[in-house]
This record gives C-alpha cells, sequence and structure tokens, in this order.
C-alpha cells in the first residue's frame, strides 16, 4: 500500500533529524543518547521463552500497567516478560518497578521502520504482546502480524481530536488497526471510536488507572513529608508542564496566606531547574525535595517536588491537589491517583486524555473543574479553609475509584483469548 511505503520512507528521510533531536534532548536529560542500538532493533538483553511482550510508552503508561504486568507475571508463570519504553524516563519507571523482577526484561522499542521492527520481532520472538493506550504504531504492528505475534492495545483510548486525525488517512489508518488482534477499550466512546478506525474485535474493559493502590511505603513517605511541612496547609501542583508553572506561582503569590506551602511537581525531570528558577524569579521562598531530610523551614513558600516515582507520596502529603497538563492544552493527567488517597483534584479545562474518567469524577463530586489557574488557586485555598467540604470530596474520591475497579481482570481475560495455549 502506498501509505505504508510513504510512512516508511518518512521515518527513513527523518532519520537524521531524530538522531539530532535526540542529542538535543540529551543536553538535560544524557539518558536519551544511552542504549541507542536498542533504538534500532539490536540488543544486548537476552530474554528466557517463553516470552509476553508489554509496551508502556513512558512514565505514566508504565505505572498504569503496573497492575497489569503483575497480573500477567501470574497468569502465566511460565513465561518471562519483556517491557518496553520509548523515554528515559519510562525505562526509569520500569527498572524501580521490575529491576529486581528475574522475570522481567526492560528494553526500548525500537523505532517504526521495517528492517528494526523485524530484528526486534526476531530477537524477542514474543509468543504474544499488549500494547498501552495509544501506542498504533503501523510497522510494529504489521511486523508482529507477519511474525505471527497477536498484540492487544489495552486501556486503549481514542480521543474525538485524534480519531478525526486518523480518518483524514483513510485506508491506511484502518489497515493499521485492523492488524491488532484485539483491543479492550476505556470505555464505550473509545470502544466506538476504535471500532470505526477498524479495529476489531473491541471490548470495553475500562481503566486499568484505577487498579493503581497507594503502596504504604508511598503512603508511609507521605506522612513524613507531612511531618517535615509542621502545621500547615498544603497545596500539590502535580504534574505541571510547560506554560503551566508561571500562572501557578502567579495565583499563588497573589492569593495565598503566608502559612500555605505549595508543593510543586513538575512532570518531566529535566526541567526541574527551570522551575526551581521561575520560583526564583517571583522571590517566593523555596527548598528542594532533593536537599537534606530536615524539616521546612516555616518561611518556606513552595517545595519544589524533584524527584520521580513519588507521586503518591506528594499527594498523601496534601490536602488538595491541582493536576497539571490541563491547564495548557495537553490533554491532562490522571487524577485518579489523587482520588486514590482521599485529595481533592482540581483540574483545568484540557483533560481530552482522561475525558471520561474526569467527567465521571466530577459527577461523583470527587473532583472539580476550573477554567484556569487563578481560579484553581482560589479553589483550592476555599478547600484549605472548609474541613468538612473537603474531607467530603476526599471521600468521594476513594469511593469512586472503588467503583470504577475491574479492569485487570477484563484485560487479563481478553489476553487469554490471544495468548498460545
Amino acid at each position: 500500500m502506498i501509505g505504508r511505503l510513504l510512512y516508511s520512507a518518512a521515518w527513513y528521510l527523518a532519520a537524521p533529524l531524530i538522531f539530532l533531536r535526540l542529542v538535543w534532548r540529551a543536553r538535560r536529560q544524557p539518558e536519551y543518547l544511552h542504549n541507542l542500538r536498542e533504538r534500532i532493533g539490536f540488543y544486548p538483553q537476552v530474554a528466557a521463552a517463553p516470552l509476553m511482550w508489554v509496551h508502556a510508552v513512558s512514565v505514566g503508561e508504565t505505572r498504569a500497567a503496573q497492575p497489569l504486568v503483575r497480573g500477567l507475571l501470574a497468569q502465566y508463570p511460565q513465561h518471562a516478560l519483556l517491557l518496553t519504553q520509548m523515554t528515559p524516563t519510562g525505562r526509569a519507571t520500569a527498572l524501580e518497578l521490575f529491576g529486581t523482577e528475574p522475570r522481567v526484561t526492560v528494553a526500548y522499542l525500537p523505532y517504526d521502520t521495517p528492517g528494526c521492527v523485524r530484528r526486534f520481532m526476531r530477537h524477542f520472538r514474543p509468543d504474544f504482546g499488549v500494547v498501552m493506550e495509544t501506542e498504533v504504531w503501523p510497522n510494529l504492528l504489521r511486523g508482529a502480524r507477519q511474525a505471527k505475534v497477536p498484540v492487544l492495545l489495552a486501556n486503549a483510548r481514542l480521543s474525538e481530536r485524534s480519531a478525526r486525525g486518523y480518518a483524514r488517512l483513510g485506508a491506511f489508518a484502518r489497515s493499521v488497526f485492523a492488524d491488532l488482534a484485539a483491543c479492550g477499550a476505556q470505555t464505550e466512546a473509545d470502544a466506538a471510536r476504535l471500532g470505526a478506525m477498524g479495529a476489531q474485535p473491541v471490548s470495553v474493559t475500562g481503566n486499568l488507572k484505577f487498579e493503581i493502590t497507594a503502596p504504604a511505603e508511598q503512603l508511609a513517605l507521605g506522612a513524613a513529608f507531612r511531618q517535615r511541612f509542621g502545621a500547615r496547609p498544603v497545596l500539590v501542583a502535580s504534574n505541571t508542564r510547560p506554560g503551566e508553572e508561571g500562572p501557578l506561582l502567579d495565583a499563588f503569590l497573589r492569593h495565598a496566606p503566608p502559612d500555605t506551602l505549595l508543593v510543586l511537581v513538575p512532570r518531566h525531570p529535566q526541567r526541574f531547574d527551570e522551575v526551581a528558577r521561575l520560583i526564583a524569579q517571583r522571590g517566593l521562598a523555596f527548598e528542594r525535595r532533593s536537599a537534606a531530610d530536615a524539616p521546612i523551614a516555616p518561611a518556606t513558600r513552595v517545595w519544589l517536588g524533584d524527584s520521580m516515582g513519588e507521586m503518591f507520596a506528594y499527594y498523601a502529603s496534601a490536602d488538595v491537589a491541582i493536576v497539571g497538563g490541563s491547564w495548557a492544552p495537553l490533554g491532562g493527567h490522571n487524577l485518579i491517583e489523587a482520588c486514590a488517597v482521599g485529595v481533592p483534584a482540581i483540574v483545568g479545562p484540557h483533560t481530552f486524555n482522561f475525558a471520561q474518567a474526569t467527567v465521571d469524577a466530577i459527577a461523583a463530586g470527587a473532583a472539580l473543574r476550573c477554567t484556569d489557574a487563578d481560579e484553581a488557586v482560589r479553589t483550592a485555598l476555599a478547600l484549605l479553609a472548609d474541613a468538612p467540604r473537603r474531607s467530603a470530596i476526599g471521600e468521594a474520591g476513594r469511593a469512586f475509584c472503588a467503583h470504577h475497579r475491574g479492569a485487570l481482570a477484563a484485560t487479563l481475560s481478553l489476553v487469554d483469548t490471544l495468548a498460545p495455549k
């Protein structure tokens, strides 16, 4: 098909630019230049056979895949598991979660060229694959089909905007979705859009993010954070992205009483120093999570969460959460973690990546939506001053998460239809 040929040609033509982009990103995060051979399909890892494979592109998907990986290891005790990512932070998260699990091998997924995909399939020879959420790569899925590796798209979501984009590609896009062996969608709306694009069969399995529970060690760490803060109101702004920290800090400076502590947690580690500069430019006294484990000074207004893998602890240490990625048109980030620990979640207008979960959380009384950063901070401060309302929203969050569990069992059941017997 001409569309597939043009797609592959574009990858090969873009190869020099892709390498330059890795070099550019390595200025802030040197890990982008580590394990480069894996990105073109050459691997030092030797995974045991039989092998199952799970792909989760970055941090959020890898954490969402955690219960699925645990479930697969339990359901298929004779299999080893290959867990792939595309980003250094995703790989670091995989190693943090599964680095001591002898049956799990961590590697990068190669770039989506026919040659890279063939090398990947020949090296690892998985029995079946599970790719998470939106990872629909044309050559990967075609290569898996040619290698007789059935692939499930799990925890699948397809926004209206993405569906319109795929629809413009016509028969090419439909052929890509048709290469999936099965699809487990988060919602009925996702399932309808995926089916319209040619994915078959499609089941509604729910959202695996509801299956994640706060680890006891994270809750204990959150309690330790809270002891360091002392007796003061605590607001966390989580998973913030470029263009969001400035307005949030300005609103906090305008409205927050001096005793309120803002815990600011950027989404990406390469931006920690940049966000520190934004705080300093506003004259706000701040400390960093990476500094010594000492009590936070009473004059400190902002605590910069410059660490990875501690989001549950940050939420557990806070009274109210403002969830980032939703104040700029970025699609939002996971509000379920905040709800799971009973912290009221405030989101912005841009939540298309978590559309149904956000709508359901708001309807359940577990979250609030604001139009901009200023309204979000004012709403958070009002909740800090209203303990009964804050407690009611937090309890609604816990109930909301409990009500929506069940995606893991449904997904594992779907996997069982694909796995070799």
